[in-house]
């Protein structure tokens, strides 16, 4: 057993690595051709080094190595860990084709399932529990390859997707410890602590970004560890708590797939409708647009730390709120649309005086 001085060292170590070693990722990144060059749909204008998850892989992997936890099922995110970063650094060098990466995400998936990441039951907000059955695999196998591709979409901002994963991470951390889940709230606190060592250098104006196989490594870690919490406490934890925990990617993936159907687009055609995208058209700043999704993720922790807490009637009427407030705020700054509400523009000006 570990004391909880090695807890903390095995930690910070993710920290002093992730930060030691995104100065040299970027320097790889630029000798290995792994650069984000601006486009019409991007908000930086120079070519930018995205090997920066690099040092995120590299911090997550050492310490959780450091602390392994003797379960089989964190080999699984480990190995298929390795899969799923290497397929997207070789993205952000070679640019692969989308069906390439997607049999990469699904192998990486499959490993993963293959040493035990499998939610076989859950709960639901009206109490009692649901056996998955024969749809344990399938719905593991879409909540992986699903969470992976949702937090590659939310990376538009400077620091947003590592922001976002680390307070989704830490909320994990702290619903797992609440119930008892050492080796996953750990777990979450390595990735949390491998996260903090590289923002300084995304956060604006980021000096490089995570690139595919950052965005898409936290992704695959974040969806096994809601499966591990989920698999394991499924007496006290709802179904829905993972995704009140990843809200904001889960959401913003979804108003987007409404939209691209409302526009007869195809679903996986990119477009700067995203929420970053909505709040920066409302006339917000980079920095504050990441601010108030921040804000807004830290609001969604909070939720689920309370749902994973309180009865299920309670958690019912919550998670009923919780909804109405997202589809109200998502239609009024124009995520299904696509258009910017001219909010508070139609301000009434007094008449102009005149002599009779």
């Amino acid at each position: 057993m570990f004391s909880m001085a090695l807890y903390i060292m095995v930690v910070l170590s993710a920290f002093v690595i992730a930060f030691l070693l995104t100065p040299l990722a970027i320097k790889a990144a630029f000798k290995l051709g792994a650069i984000d060059k601006p486009d019409q749909r991007k908000v930086h204008h120079q070519a930018m080094p995205r090997l920066g998850g690099l040092a995120i892989f590299a911090g997550f992997m050492i310490a959780t190595l450091l602390g392994t936890w003797g379960n089989p099922a964190f080999y699984g995110i480990l190995a298929g860990g390795v899969i799923i970063f290497l397929v997207g650094m070789l993205d952000d060098i070679y640019q692969l084709s989308p069906w390439v990466k997607l049999a990469g995400q699904c192998l990486a998936a499959a490993v993963a399932m293959y040493f035990g990441v499998i939610v076989h039951f859950v709960t639901n907000p009206f109490d009692g529990l649901w056996a998955l059955g024969y749809l344990s695999l399938p719905l593991t196998f879409l909540w992986i390859v699903g969470v992976t591709n949702a937090i590659n979409l939310i990376d538009g901002l400077d620091g947003l997707a590592g922001g976002v994963s680390a307070i989704a991470a830490a909320t994990m951390g702290i619903v797992a410890l609440l119930h008892g889940q050492t080796a996953v709230a750990m777990t979450a606190f390595i990735l949390v602590a491998a996260i903090a060592g590289f923002l300084p250098y995304n956060f604006h104006p980021a000096r490089t970004f995570m690139g595919d196989g950052g965005s898409n490594f936290l992704g695959f870690v974040l969806a096994c560890l809601a499966v591990m919490g989920t698999a394991k406490s499924a007496a006290v934890i709802s179904l829905f708590v993972p995704i009140v925990i990843l809200g904001i990617p889960i959401f913003d993936t979804f108003f987007a797939i409404i939209r691209r159907m409302l526009k007869r687009a195809p679903i996986f055609m990119p477009d700067k409708d995203h929420l970053h995208h909505r709040l920066m058209a409302l006339g917000l700043s980079h920095r504050r647009s990441v601010l108030i999704i921040y804000g807004i993720s830290a609001f969604f922790g909070g939720t689920a730390v309370v749902l994973s807490l309180i009865t299920s009637p309670k958690a019912s009427l919550i998670l009923a709120l919780l909804l109405l407030l997202v589809v109200i705020g998502a239609d009024r700054i124009g995520m299904f649309t696509g258009k910017t509400p001219q909010l508070g523009a139609q301000v009434a000006k007094p008449p102009h005086h005149v002599e009779m």
